[in-house]
């Protein structure tokens, strides 16, 4: 068993409306950090940063546990416009979304 995290994007005007929803993860445990430790095979988002400062509107910094035992940070690129099929009601999955990490500690 593990435990992983998808994106949800809210619509800005009406944070209630759910523009899209990932069907798949985007961040899974795969580094050894984040599939051993108190917790295994465990990542949980703890925190989202806008990357404005960098003039790079669309990539986020995703703070994140790792298997209960560090926090690592994940970078997540979003497309300028999502796919006209990447509602929350759609079946196929968006690939351009996508996440790296890396360990902090």
């Amino acid at each position: 068993m593990r435990y992983s995290a998808g994106v949800m994007v809210l619509s800005e005007e009406q944070p209630r409306l759910i523009c899209y929803r990932s069907r798949q993860p985007v961040l899974t445990p795969e580094l050894p950090q984040e599939r051993a430790g108190i917790v295994a095979n465990v990542v949980f988002p703890t925190g989202i940063d806008r990357r404005d400062d960098l003039g790079t509107p669309d990539r986020f910094d995703v703070y994140y546990g790792m298997a209960d035992d560090r926090i690592g940070v994940a970078r997540l690129d979003v497309p300028e416009i999502l796919p006209p099929w990447a509602s929350a009601n759609h079946s196929e999955q968006v690939s351009n979304l996508s996440a790296s990490a890396k360990d902090t500690r």
